[in-house]
């Protein structure tokens, strides 16, 4: 996430920030990663942002519960997770597609190497929507690089056997159907 996605995580009450140092290390610590889990569902960048600052605010909510909470990433990335379903039960994935395409391509191309890789883009990502949804969201998951396959296995309520054959079922289906 950016500075200024940053800065306004802190806008939620820089008493009870100060207050809580723990909160200022976990909201620099995870910012990112939560930015990367909502935008991976949502597509839109402000979305997840505004999903990010939700998220915090859940843990803020919860403040007194932080010293019970043995593995903070995987919570974190799990309000996160179902904070962006929530959001995304609302807009049409296929609504999202097109500007996250458009971000994702570099600048450096030419105009129409640029919207060729693009339309690839939207291609793949309409293919994951066709994936079954614990494929997908184990792909998701697993996408970011950043949670290991215990970790998925935490936030779905599956074994890690499961999550590794979801995994492999998921990179399988997806390399079938961007073939076509």
């Amino acid at each position: 996430m950016n500075a200024i996605g940053e800065q306004s995580l802190l806008w939620l009450s820089a008493e009870k920030v100060s207050a809580a140092p723990d909160l200022a290390a976990l909201v620099h610590e995870y910012s990112g990663l939560l930015y990367r889990v909502a935008l991976s569902i949502l597509r839109n960048p402000a979305e997840a942002e505004d999903v990010v600052q939700d998220a915090f605010i859940r843990v803020l909510q919860r403040k007194q519960e932080l010293s019970a909470i043995v593995e903070m990433k995987p919570w974190l990335v799990r309000i996160a997770w179902n904070l962006a379903l929530d959001r995304r039960r609302k807009v049409r994935p296929d609504q999202m597609d097109e500007l996250l395409a458009a971000s994702l391509v570099s600048t450096d191309l030419p105009a129409d190497q640029a919207l060729a890789e693009a339309s690839r883009i939207r291609h793949a990502l309409a293919a994951m929507e066709q994936l079954p949804r614990r494929e997908r969201q184990a792909l998701l998951l697993s996408a970011m690089e950043e949670l290991s396959t215990a970790e998925i296995a935490v936030l779905l309520g599956k074994s890690e056997s499961t999550i590794r054959s979801l995994l492999f079922r998921a990179r399988n289906h997806l390399r079938e159907r961007l073939k076509d």
